[in-house]
């Protein structure tokens, strides 16, 4: 067996079972196989080929699903790129820019997210892999944050930039509610917010917005008044239903935005 089909054995074990102890970490994997190409002859390089390009690509799937790395993420994507030169027949392509594109839309790089969609075929949009950055991207910009938080991945590996859209989105929602209302119920802030428990909720709080007060003797959340909205007259917020202010306010916005 030669080195690189060991290599690609090892990767391809710990991308089927991405929670099972390893020996040897999947970014060392990877870069032994970096190695040993740079190392390899021509003849050598293209009997390897294809098995070389496959470890490849589970090394850089592992990098977002068992290790959380976006920075190794981000460069082995870049050298994927350069070593497929725009092959649609590897395996796991589809899956690779699929998360790729999740990664530019997270990081706000939303005009190398749009060059990207440029350079795939119509085939690569209809696969899942693509098409639900696509979508999430859309659901995004006209603020329907409430798809977005209850969207279904179409893979595990998309869960690790999920959650971190999901925070953005919950910063967002909290915008939107601290300017709208005076107060909320526990409850009411739970479920906009989409978040499991009140518990889930107290902590959010005292991470991210300890401005705001728990009223514990009513179970209710108090906004602190702007010292605008205080000296200007009394606001009748309790009448105004929650989630549709709320959407609203998102859709003009980027309707406002879109027109500019």
């Amino acid at each position: 067996m030669s080195e690189v089909q060991s290599l690609l054995n090892q990767l391809k074990e710990q991308y089927e079972n991405p929670s099972a102890p390893s020996t040897v970490d999947s970014q060392e994997l990877l870069m032994g196989l970096k190695l040993i190409l740079l190392s390899q002859s021509t003849e050598d390089a293209r009997s390897n080929q294809n098995v070389a390009m496959e470890a490849f690509e589970y090394g850089t799937l592992l990098s977002i699903l068992k290790d959380h790395d976006m920075e190794a993420f981000s460069r082995n994507v870049l050298q994927y790129k350069a070593m497929s030169g725009g092959a649609a027949t590897s395996n796991h392509r589809q899956h690779i820019f699929g998360l790729h594109l999740m990664n530019l839309l997270i990081e706000n790089h939303l005009s190398e997210f749009h060059a990207e969609l440029e350079l795939l075929s119509a085939e690569d949009l209809k696969s899942s892999f693509i098409s639900f950055p696509i979508q999430l991207e859309r659901q995004l910009m006209v603020g329907i944050y409430d798809e977005v938080l209850s969207t279904k991945l179409p893979h595990e590996s998309y869960q690790f930039f999920v959650d971190h859209l999901l925070q953005t989105v919950r910063d967002s929602i909290a915008d939107c509610m601290e300017v709208s209302y005076k107060d909320m119920s526990l409850g009411e802030a739970m479920k906009m917010m989409k978040f499991e428990t009140v518990e889930e909720l107290r902590t959010y709080i005292q991470e991210v917005r300890d401005d705001w007060i728990v009223d514990s003797g009513s179970d209710k959340l108090v906004f602190q008044a702007s010292a605008s909205a205080s000296s200007g007259p009394p606001q009748q917020s309790s009448d105004i239903p929650s989630m549709k202010l709320i959407s609203q306010s998102l859709t003009y916005a980027t309707e406002m935005e879109r027109i500019v």
